[in-house]
């Protein structure tokens, strides 16, 4: 098995956990100012469960969601995130799609996405972010688009799509054909995001199958709260469950894995050390 790369797991659901309330339109984008030391310690928190790459807390940043205020809590999350963790970790900075990551229709016209992804692109790699990480998109186009966008900074570029809560918003091949464009357009990995961890083998393997040639990968959400992944403040039972479907993706292939919605530190904590005793 090759080695795995610890991505760390979801902010929103640890804020919720740690009682930081998270708002719309900002969501969890608004620890930046209410909750700093919080947010710190929930990266800090990841890094020592063994993640090797975090997330800026970026996710709703974007002027669509924080107006005037964008570019500065922009700055600042990735300020936070760089602080919090050791200096030889990667910073991955966020940028998902513009509306909706659950309602592709939404996605508005090539033109604004590529002007408004963009503009987050270069204020990322302004702040110092080691890579972008084009996240959560339902959107094939849309996401295709932010990738292009991003690696105009010169930035290594990481693309992941989403099929949705249900797994049924993009077929696990139209995923995986999707994949291999951002790959083709210059992405040096991709993955697939927020699906149910009971649903994402598949497609890890269809992402296998297309014989993409970069590295590939998964964070996956908990799912419903019934499948007891996650969702719930011991994580003990879920974060081994989790652990169990991170070894079938990796038994195909997938080289990084981390986890998204309902998952957690202990859900990270239980990757690490699965893959640490392989």
């Amino acid at each position: 098995m090759s080695p795995i790369t610890i991505l760390d797991g979801p902010v929103g659901t640890e804020l919720h956990a740690r009682a930081v309330p998270t708002p719309l339109p900002l969501w969890s984008a608004g620890a930046i100012d209410s909750a700093p030391d919080v947010l710190g310690a929930i990266h800090r928190d990841y890094a020592q469960a063994g993640a090797r790459v975090h997330t800026t807390n970026t996710f709703r940043t974007k002027r669509r969601q924080a107006g005037d205020e964008w570019e500065r809590l922009t700055i600042r999350a990735v300020e936070i995130c760089r602080a919090a963790i050791p200096a030889e970790h990667l910073v991955a900075g966020s940028i998902s799609p513009l509306e909706d990551c659950y309602r592709p229709a939404l996605s508005p016209a090539r033109a604004e996405c590529a002007r408004e992804h963009a503009e987050m692109a270069r204020c990322l790699a302004g702040a110092g972010v080691d890579l972008i990480l084009c996240e959560t998109f339902p959107s094939a186009d849309e996401g295709l688009i932010a990738c292009e966008q991003a690696l105009e900074t010169g930035l290594p570029v990481w693309l992941s799509l989403t099929a949705g809560p249900d797994a049924d918003l993009l077929s696990e091949t139209d995923l995986a054909r999707s994949l291999a464009r951002g790959a083709r357009a210059g992405a040096s990995a991709v993955l697939v995001n927020c699906v149910p961890a009971s649903r994402t083998t598949g497609f890890v393997r269809a992402i296998a199958a297309a014989g993409i040639g970069v590295p590939f990968g998964a964070y996956a959400n908990a799912g419903h709260a019934d499948e007891y992944v996650g969702w719930a403040s011991d994580h003990d039972l879920g974060a081994g469950r989790y652990a169990e479907f991170a070894r079938e993706w990796a038994d195909a292939g997938a080289t990084i894995i981390g986890g998204c919605c309902g998952t957690g530190v202990a859900h990270t904590t239980a990757c690490a050390r699965a893959f640490s005793e392989t």
